[in-house]
């Protein structure tokens, strides 16, 4: 009953002038992310209300000379059926799917991934999330697989498919000494379904009238 996020929300995607402006003219061309270390899965990623995160992101990837004009576009979303971390029983759901991966995994001989630090990454904190990123696409997987054999045998299923997933994150080291907080800590929100997307806008600076 509760696992529906209806709820209009504002998420903030970084990324080069040029797909800014693509995505602004032309909405219903959306790429999505397909990387063996994607956090979340394979999606269009967007950092939950917080602008100044995004514009980070996007700076960072331009010293790194991946992009060469960092943009942020905001996006209006629902998650809906969401795949949500900050909920208990996906959390119990994912675990229950990493076991699921590795006797899969073994069965056939198959490395399982781990997760890896990033030489650009000076506090070590995992940012290449390989194992994470296997476990959830493992998981969409047999979801789909159950959904299809369901509706072969029985013609409907109880089982949906994810529109979205939602985490939050710790990173970036203390934000002070001896501090719990990290500085880069963020909710992270993976699309799956693009109609999750209601539209996107160019993000505006608050004025004073």
């Amino acid at each position: 009953m509760y696992r529906n996020r209806n709820n209009l929300i504002i998420g903030f995607h970084g990324c080069d002038a040029e797909v800014c402006h693509g995505l602004l003219n032309h909405p219903n061309e959306i790429l999505k992310s397909e990387r063996p270390y994607d956090w979340l899965g394979h999606g269009i990623y967007f950092w939950e209300n917080n602008y100044e995160r995004a514009l980070s992101w996007a700076k960072d990837k331009a010293q790194r000379g991946e992009i060469k004009h960092p943009a942020v576009i905001g996006a209006v979303l629902t998650l809906d059926y969401c795949f949500d971390l900050l909920d208990n029983q996906f959390i119990e759901m994912i675990c229950q799917s990493y076991e699921l991966m590795v006797e899969s995994y073994n069965a056939i001989g198959k490395a399982i991934p781990k997760n890896r630090d990033s030489s650009a990454d000076k506090h070590k904190d995992k940012i290449l999330r390989d194992l994470d990123c296997s476990v959830i696409e493992f998981m969409h997987q047999k979801t789909q697989e159950q959904i299809t054999e369901d509706m072969s045998t029985k013609g409907y299923s109880n089982w949906r498919a994810f529109d979205s997933a939602r985490g939050v994150f710790t990173e970036g080291g203390p934000a002070f000494d001896g501090a719990g907080i990290q500085r880069k800590s963020h909710i992270q929100i993976c699309i799956r379904n693009a109609n999750c997307i209601k539209g996107f806008f160019l993000p505006r600076k608050e004025v004073a009238f």
